[in-house]
């Protein structure tokens, strides 16, 4: 190997410029810088010149040669010491080499018996070896035979699991280890097909099981609805306690003690597996026994765990989740064939078994399907559900079909909403249709209430026992005292008021039905409202009707009168019953108490009950002509019509007590005595009596002292205030009696006086009659007799004050 040498340069000595010169000092240069030779060689045979070249060459050689023998004078003496050094080693090595021979000698002879002990050793191991591996080779054949045996009673017995177990076993553990090559080729071709035989019977597990599930579903919904409906019929028989307990309360004007026990719920629950009991089997292909709700999901994890170990996982959960959409998608079918009234159950229950038996699978499946995927099954199912209610809905006109298809959709939300999903959209679309059903609630409730009015024969109700009583008078607080009366009982109203009454109370039991768990949770206004409407737009109105086209006779109205004073008590109850279910508290309902919604009936009635019974004291009013105006003395007894009236008004009372209430009463006789006075008053203006003495007048009064005894004589049925107003009704005729009778008429002048005495009177009407008065006698108010005579004072008086009251008008 050359040692590396700096490049050496050639300097030219100094005034050799020949090109010859030139030429060898490159050459020298080239060869002492190891650069190729080749221009040179082509550059001397170009010119011709090669001899110059080989010249140039043997001159360098030369040249070197000098210091080649300048170095070996410098190295030969250590060449010499070397060469001796070479020599002593040689002879040392031939004494090593004698050495070595003769211990190889020895060692020979001596190991010799050793070696063939050794190869004894090794044949000997090596057939150990042979023996031990032949041994292995069986204990592996044994075990894998076992295990392939586990695998066919696996197989056999339907445990796929753990047959693919044994097969993972073999492949992983075994079959490398298998010494036969037959065995090998053999199972390495059937695990294959075992594995291909155990994907197609799980997955045939798997399709009857998606079919059976349908099925399941259906009942699996039925049934928890059936359960959330229970759950909801003891909450309001709680409610209906409570409420009695209220009532009790309220009643007996004292603080009554109650609590409510609340009873355990059995069947579903929203933690703990969804009311799905679980029966002790754990995830890995045997999870999700049915336990109370009696659906397996045993077949469904064995598939889905049977494919994890295949490998097949995502496959499957894709397979899974498409076949339960396309399930779902077919559940959405609404036949046309089959009315929706009958076929919205099975629809409903459908749909919450499915939804149900998915969060089993949600939270029991160990990733099966995710949340996500649960959430938009959902989202599609509350869609599809929105969208046929919303169709269905917009096509009934049955306010009954319309509230059972929105109980069961809010059992069907109820039930869900354990489970965790969201039903708002559900109730906005019952929340949406709430006006539409309770405008054919209305319909419904006035087709009702007509023919409950046409049937009416204003006639007393009998009740012969007493639960007849209890269901037309205690369910609807119509009774005025809490004492049962002896049976057979004449209730004071018509069976038109109980059949009313029951009309009225399903209307605001159907109403709070269809408003209860809709999502509102404060809807008393809402029934209030449409309450409302009812009474004092379709009741009122029938009533009107009946009462202007059906009532001819003072019985038939008074009837009518009293049925109407029994409604106003029942209008109480309605509001309080509406509130009670509603789950108000009645202090709040009877702060807010309204006017009586059907006071247009009400007075209709008592005007027409008032009118018939004037027309009817008309006929007797008439016999006032009978008086006479100029009589010597003032009849003792009262004129003849006064007599007649009084007869019939004691009758009318002796019989309207019976079933008129006394402010019914005592408003209709104050109408009627408002009409004698009248009539009273206008016999006195009238042009028939042209003139008329104080005789006629006591007759008169007389006459007013009668009728006012009459009202004195109500006191037992009337308190003092109602007497006084019933006397109150006489007023004008009073007065006038008065006024004309007074010794001083011209007080009549005085605003203070009046106001206190003769506030009813019409000034015009004083005029006409009090120039009407003649008294030959002139014992009160002067006589009329001869020109030169003295006038009375009195009379003086009078004419006064008839000539004040015209400078008035």
């Amino acid at each position: 190997m050359h040692s590396s040498k700096p490049r050496r340069k050639v300097v030219p000595a100094n005034g050799e410029d020949s090109a010859d010169k030139l030429d060898q000092l490159l050459l020298s240069s080239a060869i002492c810088n190891n650069e190729d030779l080749g221009p040179f060689v082509r550059k001397a045979f170009v010119s011709g010149k090669p001899e110059t070249l080989l010249h140039h060459l043997r001159h360098f050689a030369r040249s070197k040669e000098s210091e080649i023998e300048e170095v070996c004078k410098a190295h030969y003496q250590d060449f010499i010491l070397a060469v001796d050094d070479l020599r002593s080693l040689l002879s040392d090595v031939d004494s090593l080499k004698s050495s070595l021979s003769d211990s190889n000698a020895k060692l020979q002879s001596v190991a010799r018996p050793l070696l063939s002990s050794l190869d004894a050793f090794v044949e000997t191991r090596n057939i150990s070896k042979n023996v031990n591996l032949a041994l292995e080779s069986v204990r592996t054949c044994i075990r894998l035979m076992e295990v392939c045996s586990r695998a066919n009673h696996h197989l056999c017995s339907d445990n796929f699991y753990m047959a693919l177990k044994c097969l993972d076993t073999i492949e992983r553990e075994l079959l490398d280890k298998t010494a036969s090559s037959t065995l090998k080729r053999m199972l390495e071709k059937k695990i294959p097909e075992i594995r291909s035989h155990i994907e197609r019977k799980v997955s045939k597990e798997f399709g009857d099981w998606l079919v059976e599930i349908r099925v399941v579903s259906r009942n699996l919904g039925q049934l928890a609805i059936g359960q959330a409906s229970s759950a909801r019929q003891r909450e309001e028989d709680l409610r209906i306690k409570q409420r009695q307990a209220e009532e009790q309360s309220r009643l007996s004007l004292r603080d009554c003690i109650y609590a409510l026990e609340e009873e355990d719920e059995d069947g579903l629950s929203a933690g703990g597996g969804g009311g799905i009991a679980e029966d002790g089997k754990d995830a890995f292909g045997n999870g999700g026994g049915g336990g109370i709700l009696g659906f397996d999901l045993t077949p469904l994890y064995r598939a889905y765990h049977v494919n994890q170990t295949l490998g097949l996982e995502d496959r499957f959960k894709q397979y899974y989740f498409e076949n339960r959409k396309l399930q779902l998608t077919s559940d959405f079918q609404v036949s046309s064939m089959t009315p929706f009234l009958e076929s919205h159950q099975t629809f409903l229950a459908q749909i919450a078994g499915f939804f149900i038996v998915e969060d089993r699978v949600f939270r029991t499946g160990g990733g099966l399907i995710s949340k996500v995927e649960v959430e938009n099954l959902w989202e599609t199912a509350v869609s599809k559900m929105c969208s046929v209610l919303e169709d269905q809905f917009s096509r009934m006109q049955t306010a009954n079909h319309l509230l059972l298809i929105k109980d069961y959709v809010s059992l069907l939300g109820v039930t869900l909403r354990r489970y965790g999903y969201p039903i708002d959209a559900l109730l906005d679309v019952l929340s949406k249709h709430r006006d539409k059903y309770h405008e054919l609630l209305l319909s419904d409730c006035r087709k009702q209430i007509s023919e409950a009015l046409a049937a009416d024969k204003f006639e007393q109700m009998l009740m012969k026992k007493e639960y007849e009583y209890s269901m037309n008078v205690l369910s609807f607080q119509l009774q005025t005292s809490d004492i049962i009366p002896a049976f057979p009982y004449v209730a004071p109203f018509s069976p038109t008021v109980p059949d009313c009454c029951r009309i009225v109370r399903s209307f605001i039991e159907d109403s709070v039905s269809f408003m209860s768990y809709g999502g509102q949770l404060e809807f008393y206004e809402v029934v209030k409202k449409y309450l409302d409407r009812l009474l004092s737009e379709d009741l009122d109105g029938a009533l009107l009707k009946l009462i202007n086209t059906s009532v001819h006779g003072v019985s038939q109205a008074m009837q009518v009168a009293a049925n109407m004073a029994v409604m106003e008590r029942a209008c109480d109850f309605f509001f309080r019953h509406a509130a009670q279910l509603s789950g108000v508290p009645l202090r709040m309902v009877e702060r807010s108490r309204r006017q009586f919604p059907l006071s247009k009936a009400r007075d209709a009635a008592e005007d027409m009950l008032s009118g018939l019974l004037k027309a009817k004291v008309d006929g007797f009013m008439t016999l006032i002509e009978n008086v006479n105006w100029m009589a010597d003395d003032a009849p003792q007894s009262g004129n003849e019509y006064v007599n007649e009236v009084i007869i019939y008004l004691e009758t009318l009372v002796s019989t309207a007590q019976q079933i008129l209430p006394a402010n019914v009463l005592k408003r209709v006789l104050q109408e009627v005595l408002s009409h004698i006075s009248e009539k009273i008053v206008e016999a006195l203006l009238s042009d028939s009596v042209k003139r008329f003495n104080v005789n006629a007048i006591n007759g008169i009064d007389v006459d007013i002292r009668i009728l006012e005894s009459f009202a004195e004589n109500q006191g037992p049925l009337f308190s003092d205030g109602d007497v006084d107003q019933l006397k109150t009704a006489l007023a004008e005729s009073r007065q006038m009696i008065n006024l004309l009778l007074s010794n001083h008429p011209e007080n009549f002048l005085n605003p203070v006086i009046r106001e206190r005495s003769y506030n009813t009177l019409d000034y015009r009407k004083v005029v006409t009659i009090s120039e009407k008065l003649r008294d030959p006698s002139d014992r009160l108010f002067g006589t009329f007799g001869s020109r030169g005579a003295r006038q009375n004072p009195k009379r003086k008086s009078l004419d006064i004050l008839i000539k004040r009251l015209k400078d008035v008008s």
